[in-house]
């Protein structure tokens, strides 16, 4: 990607395109996450490389325009939004790519084999943490409109009403973790120690997909509240 045209083209049509083109990329990395699992889940190492190379290439897509962010971000915006602010979010969104990324390598370095007790509730809580990052991406997409009304109005109560909806999602992901971790606990007999602790760390990072998301949403919650 040439990040740098990318991003110019981008501030040509709005200071806020960067952030969301950011979290495009982001959304389109973590989308890859659930064909990673169904990977895991039927032994088919080919596949698992394939997905991991994709993610991989997503998350670096993401770094670049992050990278050229920082950069080429005016110190003044000309809007009611403070710099810090933008480059704290554009921190945010690339932590969920950053994760994407872990799990990916995780699985790379290690052979780790799903229990067939824990199918089902693995499956569930990848598909909703990818489901939060679908839903910051798209509260991220409202940028332009909050800037046109000044933060205020209509957009940003349907913002808001987005962000309530992110929060719920989140919770959602926190019980279907605890429903795993559980089915977890179930199989410790079964597996080995340093697999139990690969797992642990696996299912937490699965939810810091969710967990990042709302921050995304909760941090443009605060722009509004400014």
């Amino acid at each position: 990607m040439k990040a740098a045209n990318t991003l110019t083209s981008m501030f040509g049509r709005s200071p806020f395109k960067p952030l969301q083109g950011h979290m495009g990329v982001v959304t389109e990395c973590v989308r890859e996450v659930p064909a990673l699992f169904e990977a895991l889940i039927g032994g088919d190492c080919a596949e698992l490389e394939r997905v991991s190379g994709v993610i991989f290439e997503r998350e670096q897509a993401a770094d670049d325009i992050k990278n050229e962010m920082r950069i080429r971000l005016p110190q003044s915006l000309f809007m009611p939004v403070d710099r810090r602010d933008v480059l704290e979010l554009l921190d945010v969104q690339d932590s969920i790519a950053d994760t994407a990324q872990d799990i990916a390598g995780l699985l790379m370095e290690r052979k780790m084999v799903v229990p067939d007790d824990m199918v089902d509730n693995l499956r569930a809580l990848v598909q909703r943490c990818v489901d939060s990052c679908a839903k910051a991406n798209e509260v991220i997409n409202g940028l332009d409109e909050l800037l046109e009304t000044g933060f205020r109005g209509r957009d940003a109560d349907r913002v808001e009403q987005m962000v309530n909806e992110l929060n719920r999602i989140e919770d959602e992901t926190d019980k279907l973790g605890m429903s795993l971790a559980q089915a977890l606990f179930a199989q410790e007999d079964k597996l080995s120690p340093v697999s139990v602790v690969f797992w642990y760390q696996l299912i937490q990072w699965i939810g810091d997909l969710a967990d990042h998301s709302e921050k995304v949403g909760n941090l443009l919650r605060l722009l509004i509240a400014r």
